[in-house]
Order: C-alpha cells, then sequence, then structure tokens
C-alpha cells in the first residue's frame, strides 16, 4: 500500500556542535489516500555532507488505515551516500490501537510517499 503525506510542522535543532552535527527533528504529518489522519515523528538525523546523510525515527499514525480506525507506531531510517539510499523500517509490534489492534509489517519512507506493507494478526 502506497499513500502520500505532507510535513505540517518541522522543527530542527542541533544536539552538538561536534563535525559532523547530530539534529533532532520534531515533525508533524497528514496523510492521503489509503492511510488517512496525520502523524507525529522524532527524528535523529545527521548530514556530513552535500550527498551524504543519515536519519532514524519513531513515528505515531492516527486516523484511518485501509478503512480500519486507529493509530500505530512505527521506526524508520535511511542512510544515503555515493552508493545510493537504503530505507528501512517496521511497525512496532504490540503499538496498535482500536481497529489497527495486532498489526505488523515494514515501512519505506521517501520524500512525500510511504509504502507500508502490514498484516493485522
Amino acid at each position: 500500500m502506497e499513500a502520500k503525506f505532507t510535513i505540517t510542522r518541522w522543527d530542527e535543532t542541533t544536539v552538538d556542535d561536534t563535525e559532523p552535527k547530530i539534529g533532532r527533528v520534531a515533525v508533524d504529518k497528514r496523510y492521503s489516500g489509503p492511510m488517512e489522519g496525520t502523524s507525529t515523528a522524532e527524528l535523529t538525523t545527521c548530514q556530513p555532507g552535500e550527498t551524504q546523510a543519515g536519519y532514524v525515527g519513531t513515528e505515531r499514525f492516527t486516523g484511518v488505515l485501509d478503512g480500519r480506525t486507529g493509530s500505530f507506531v512505527f521506526q524508520h531510517g535511511g542512510i544515503v551516500g555515493s552508493a545510493g539510499a537504503d530505507r528501512f523500517g517496521h511497525v512496532v509490534p504490540g503499538s496498535g490501537t482500536g481497529e489497527l489492534a495486532g498489526i505488523g509489517g515494514t515501512v519505506r519512507m521517501s520524500h512525500e510517499l510511504i509504502e507500508l506493507d502490514y498484516r493485522l494478526d
């Protein structure tokens, strides 16, 4: 399943000034499509250069997924370097609520797009 999102808040701070800097970002998103709702995320970032970067994050989605109402948490990340990009993520087991209780699966995030391969137990 693929859904689109827009970022509605991006609040970035620097953890320390040692190079390369590590940042912390509070992010809010609005999802549309088969995943309709909002989320709040906390990201940790590092960008050593123009073409190198990495992040890890924890995000809580609340809304409707394929007609089912509830919430769940997923953790995701990505690395970008000279060899290209590697994105990864998973739904946190046991984090689903409401009609999304028992959700599990994998997540891949890219610019304004989520790919969610999920199952409901």
